[in-house]
């Protein structure tokens, strides 16, 4: 049986509430070499710091997601749930070059214009740097934990060795060290429809007419790839849309057809187009520097069914970790719901991530 909300993507991480604080954490010198002046970062909190401001947990969020981690992941996240924010304190904050409040390519610069083309390349490690900024602000020294999936799991891996005095553990999800080159391709393909788009002149788009159409079609690609055949076998099978036989055009045909028509152009109406460039070049840039200096704990968990983000990717993060002598647990999972699983599945997470971080 598959889960009918691994179809719902676009309804199931909308905010239904817009709860998120703002901060100016200042300028930030990038690894690329370039300077962004002012550096907002928004973000959102659950549950209350203990008094030793020993319990909060950063969750990092994957390629399209927010702050807003109780939403995206409300099956770990909540009161009662693993990640139990009657215990601990939960924060959720949006990355830079994103576009849901934090400091991105359709952000003003000094000059009062949108930056778009001007924007500085962005690296998971800016991304990181910025949220330990975050964490400045809010007095918290030491994390319990930090937590996230596929992107938010390589934010995670560049906490343990970026910051590796302020990380006890981290919980890493359907992530890698480092994209394989189908992975870069998969990206490269998305960057391109939006590239070809006669909109996106550049990346200089923000006064007239987006590259919707390019947005759309890199958005169809990526949802593909998050799914896996047996999610679109048991979901659509080869059913045509409201009809019984062929119209033999280029329309609409199967109702796979229309989903992806209908996902992608809904995506448009949430996400910055420059975002979706930016982000994943910076993934696709990703290479963890490794275990030495690390101190976290760590729990990694995979998807057998995931063809995007590899069980074996994931063990290799394992086995670094406990060759090193690090205290690492790896769990493989067996559900068809592919890359999309880490967000969906809490009968098997659940209890690994109550454990990991009660101990």
């Amino acid at each position: 049986m598959i889960d009918p909300a691994l179809f719902q993507e676009n309804e199931r991480t909308a905010p239904t509430t817009d709860e998120r604080k703002f901060v100016d954490v200042g300028s930030l010198d990038c690894e690329c070499g370039k300077t962004i002046e002012s550096v907002t970062i928004a973000y959102e909190t659950w549950g209350q710091l203990n008094e030793d401001r020993s319990n909060a947990i950063l969750v990092c969020h994957a390629l399209s997601g927010d702050a807003h981690a109780i939403g995206w992941w409300d099956r770990l996240i909540g009161p009662g749930k693993a990640i139990d924010t009657d215990l601990y304190f939960v924060i959720g904050s949006n990355v830079i070059g994103g576009c849901q409040g934090s400091t991105g390519p359709a952000s003003l610069a000094p000059d009062g214009k949108p930056y778009g083309s001007r924007f500085p390349m962005v690296t998971v490690g800016d991304m990181v740097e910025a949220q330990s900024r975050l964490l400045d602000h809010l007095g918290i020294e030491q994390l319990l934990c930090v937590a996230g999936g596929s992107m938010g799991g390589m934010q995670g891996l560049e906490w343990t060795s970026r910051f590796p005095h302020r990380v006890r553990k981290a919980f890493i999800t359907a992530s890698c060290a480092r994209h394989s080159p189908m992975q870069i391709a998969i990206n490269e393909v998305g960057r391109q429809a939006i590239m070809r788009d006669p909109n996106y002149n550049g990346g200089d788009y923000y006064d007239g007419e987006t590259p919707s159409h390019g947005l759309s079609v890199a958005r169809m690609v990526e949802h593909i790839s998050f799914l896996s055949g047996e999610a679109f076998e048991s979901k659509f099978s080869r059913r045509l849309q409201d009809k019984e036989t062929f119209d033999m055009h280029f329309g609409i045909e199967f109702e796979v057809e229309s989903y992806l028509s209908y996902q992608g152009d809904k995506f448009t109406k949430r996400f910055d187009a420059n975002s979706l460039m930016y982000l994943t070049r910076a993934i696709d840039y990703y290479d963890w520097p490794g275990v030495s200096g690390v101190q976290a704990e760590f729990l990694f968990t995979s998807f057998v069914s995931d063809w995007l983000y590899t069980p074996a990717q994931s063990k290799e993060l394992f086995e670094l970790a406990s060759g090193a002598g690090l205290t690492a647990t790896y769990v493989n999972i067996d559900l068809p719901y592919g890359h999309d699983a880490f967000l969906l599945d809490a009968q098997f997470q659940a209890p690994l991530v109550r454990e990991f971080l009660s101990g």
